[in-house]
């Protein structure tokens, strides 16, 4: 269950709301992209995903089993090795064997990675593709900010896992001892103070984007709002400080829904960091405000990383 050497890859991402999918090119141009709702539970999901790789290579003008790869992204839990979905509270998946069950009805192997770590690999693809010279011989970390916090890292194009597969799990650094307590089960985690779910929680509103209400309400001059847009970026800060100071990686791209803020939030950031390079001789010497940027707006990188992950899962890097 192969492909032919078209040339062509696919990439799925399925998210809570939407699926997004992607046939690439030899040289990972985007050939065609579509997006499906995505159903909540095992057959709903698995369902959306065939549709969507059956859909997109229809577009691309090959059968399924012809396409070189076929790669899926997807939040949770993920056992990479076996594929199979351990844990994804938001589409209703639990112990799920999504990468034999579409392998089996695609006709192709499927191979099944985490959704952030998908991202990863497909924004450092972007740096590539950008001239990064010498770009194997560089590390980035992809740090998402959407409901909750993570990060995904590339060491050499390949993805730095860890012993146990929980590398880049920055969200659960316990960061405030006294602090809310995390469904992890420790107290004040990096992500309770980094996060959409931290900002529904800190400013409850009805708008339909929490985040960029409370960037216009700070703006605007209200107390609140300015006291939590400086905890958020204080904490995001914090996190590109840690993935910085553990791994030391070239680049930590910024992504996921906040992403969408654009320079309000990196320029929060970088100032933030800047102002504590001034207040350590070795904070400055890091240069962390020059190594932090975002993602482009629209970029599919979680199903471009996961049309690349069924070929360079072969390459990543486990820490023993």
């Amino acid at each position: 269950m192969t492909g032919n050497g078209s040339g062509v890859r696919i990439g799925v991402d399925i998210g809570g709301t939407k699926t997004d999918a992607v046939a690439i090119d030899a040289d990972g141009g985007i050939l065609h992209q579509v997006r499906l709702g995505t159903g909540y539970g095992a057959d709903a999901v698995l369902n959306t995903a065939v549709d969507a790789v059956n859909r997109v290579a229809a577009l691309a003008g090959i059968p399924v089993r012809e396409a070189d790869s076929v790669g899926v992204g997807v939040p949770g839990r993920v056992d990479t090795v076996h594929g199979t979905v351990t844990h994804a509270v938001n589409l209703g998946v639990q112990g799920l064997d999504l990468g034999d069950l579409l392998s089996s009805r695609l006709g192709v192997h499927v191979h099944i990675e985490n959704d952030v770590n998908a991202a990863a690999l497909g924004v450092y693809h972007l740096l590539e593709t950008e001239g990064w010279p010498d770009a194997n011989d560089h590390s980035m970390a992809y740090l998402n900010l959407g409901t909750g916090l993570a990060a995904g890292i590339v060491v050499a194009g390949g993805l730095w896992r860890g012993s146990r597969g929980t590398a880049g799990e920055i969200g659960h650094i316990p960061v405030d001892p006294a602090g809310p307590l995390c469904p992890c089960g420790q107290r004040g985690c990096l992500e309770l103070m980094a996060s959409g779910s931290a900002i529904t929680r800190q400013w409850p509103t009805d708008h339909p984007m929490p985040a960029q209400h409370l960037f216009e309400a700070a703006e605007a001059g209200d107390e609140s709002a300015i006291l939590v847009r400086s905890r958020l970026l204080d904490n995001v800060a914090s996190a590109v400080r840690v993935l910085v100071l553990t791994v030391d990686v070239d680049l930590v791209v910024i992504g996921g829904g906040i992403s969408s803020l654009g320079a309000p939030l990196i320029d929060g950031i970088r100032s933030v960091l800047a102002e504590r390079a001034t207040e350590s001789p070795f904070l400055a010497s890091l240069e962390l405000a020059d190594r932090v940027r975002l993602v482009p707006g629209g970029f599919p990188s979680a199903a471009i990383g996961a049309a690349y992950a069924g070929v360079r899962a072969q390459g990543s890097v486990t820490v023993a």
